[in-house]
């Protein structure tokens, strides 16, 4: 099943507070994509180390779920999850931090790039390991039927892992005992440098939710309001029907799989391509033509997070390293949360 979404006419139609709700979803993809670069400019500087994963070309996906999540749903990402931390609200210095490896960050400079975290907005982390974090997610889906509770989980990851073993089990077990979790997979097209169609007999990847009588849609992941339209479709479902499904958001990132990557396994044509549907430029261009977005918004918006973002550098680098007393903090849970 295709997933559909309301055009941007008959939204624009809707009261000030949604039209207002459109702007921010702008200024939200427009944060991860100023971050990200910078990002990418601290790594090339020896700022941040280890392993690195970027969300450029993804934010009409990312900004488009996250947007459908209520405070107090879980969420559960993969490795390439700093754009999701920042639609979930958690504070870009404490991100900036974390990569820098600072005590400042939200993992207290444990986590770095792919293991981002804060229980207090139940961003329950990235997780390097591919599929690793999909059994947690069911887990977390499991106690919340058994308290009885109007919580959902979201839990990402990439089309890579739906090869796992660990995404089959977790789809039949979901679908078995009809948790209320949406699994997102963001199909970036590659599976670090190999394209998904010679690594999945089945490409599509929402088809797989069909083994085990699961709903799946593919939506269009360059439009941030057909994936909003989509993800609420699906908590709905999975709240008030009890019924999990699984969402396909078709999407490209413009950099390679890592910050490290020169990308040289697609072609340029393939490049320029998916770029002129920047989910961005095509939402604000879609959002003037219809008076809700102006210029002097868009100048100061760029103003405002490149503002936000140089904060977080300075924040980074001014923060101290963890030291080395604590190495053993925060290995068991217990007396005092540690």
């Amino acid at each position: 099943m295709v997933g559909t979404a309301k055009s941007l006419d008959q939204i624009a139609t809707l009261e000030a507070v949604d039209a207002r709700l459109l702007v921010q979803l702008h200024d939200q993809m427009l944060l991860i994509r100023r971050f990200e670069e910078k990002v990418n400019e601290m790594y090339t500087r020896a700022k941040i180390g280890g392993y690195c994963h970027l969300n450029i070309g993804e934010e009409g996906a990312i900004v488009g779920s996250m947007s459908a999540l209520g405070e107090a749903d879980y969420i559960f990402a993969g490795y390439r999850e700093h754009g999701h931390a920042l639609a979930r609200g958690l504070d870009p210095k404490g991100i900036m931090a974390e990569l820098f490896g600072k005590a400042t960050g939200v993992s207290r400079g444990r986590g770095g790039s792919m293991h981002l975290f804060d229980a207090g907005r139940r961003f329950m982390g990235g997780y390097a390991i591919v599929g690793g974090h999909l059994p947690i997610a069911v887990g977390a889906a499991m106690a919340i039927r058994y308290r009885e509770g109007s919580e959902a989980v979201a839990t990402y990851l990439g089309e890579g892992a739906t090869n796992a073993g660990a995404f089959h089990e977790s789809l039949n077990v979901a679908k078995l005992w009809r948790l209320p979790i949406i699994f997102i997979v963001l199909n970036n097209q590659y599976e670090m440098g190999t394209p998904v169609a010679k690594t999945s007999a089945v490409p599509e990847q929402y088809k797989k939710g069909a083994t085990y009588g699961m709903h799946g849609e593919q939506v269009d992941g360059m439009d941030v309001l057909a994936v909003r339209e989509a993800t609420l479709a699906a908590l709905r479902r999975a709240r008030e029907d009890e019924d999990p499904s699984i969402l396909e958001l078709v999407a490209y990132r413009f950099r390679g799989h890592s910050v490290i990557d020169p990308a040289r396994y697609r072609t340029e044509e393939e490049l320029r391509s998916w770029l002129a549907r920047d989910p961005i430029e095509s939402f604000r261009q879609k959002l003037s033509a219809a008076g809700l977005l102006t210029e002097d918004h868009i100048e100061a918006a760029e103003q405002r997070i490149g503002q936000q973002v140089a904060e977080a550098v300075a924040f980074a680098e001014a923060s101290p390293f963890p030291d080395p007393s604590t190495l053993f903090d925060y290995l068991y849970v217990g007396e005092g949360g540690r």
